[in-house]
């Protein structure tokens, strides 16, 4: 498993999840990887899979990883950029206060397959 991304956002809503992702220290492009899935856990529930399916799911990699790296306004950690990006829905997200963990396993052309985890921590909506 790579280290772990932490982010943040409001419980029921929608995340952009931003990587560099590496294989050998390399930024990996389309045509090192020949699929990637997600799975999404709920911390707080003993890592119990949350429902409404985001269990196990696939994602196409040519919508999620660039051969190039982006450094478009929504990279602001650094100036050398990313090159995975996922949108995910908000019911992946339901209970604020809970952390939850996105697991995408990167399975590439050859070799062995690696999880890029991100914890994600669900601020509760006060009011409606």
């Amino acid at each position: 498993m790579t280290s772990v991304i932490i982010s943040n956002v409001i419980e029921d809503s929608a995340a952009q999840v931003l990587a560099r992702v590496l294989a050998d220290g390399v930024a990996v492009v389309q045509a090192d990887i020949s699929a990637i899935s997600y799975s999404v856990f709920d911390h707080s529930a003993l890592g119990d899979p949350v429902v409404g399916g985001h269990d196990g799911v696939a994602l196409t990699v040519a919508d999620v990883v660039f051969d190039t790296l982006q450094t478009d306004a929504r990279w602001t950690k650094d100036a050398t950029g990313y090159n995975f990006r996922h949108a995910i829905a908000g019911t992946a997200f339901p209970t604020g206060g809970h952390r939850y963990r996105i697991e995408y396993t990167f399975t590439p052309i050859s070799g062995n397959a690696w999880i890029v985890a991100v914890d994600v921590d669900a601020t509760a909506v006060m009011g409606s």
